[in-house]
């Protein structure tokens, strides 16, 4: 069975842990999965990938 997000979810847990551990700036993972940079910094900040 497949992730379970809310409705407001922009991303996915798989999504979560390739931000957490890319060395990339803040524009460029957002571009690729079509979220906002402060999406990525939000996450980057996070210890983990879990909501």
């Amino acid at each position: 069975m497949g992730q379970v997000l809310h409705g407001s979810a922009t991303t996915t847990e798989a999504t979560r842990r390739a931000i957490q551990h890319s060395q990339e700036s803040l524009r460029t993972p957002a571009k690729r999965h079509g979220i906002h940079q402060k999406t990525v910094a939000k996450w980057r900040e996070r210890t983990s990938a879990n909501i």
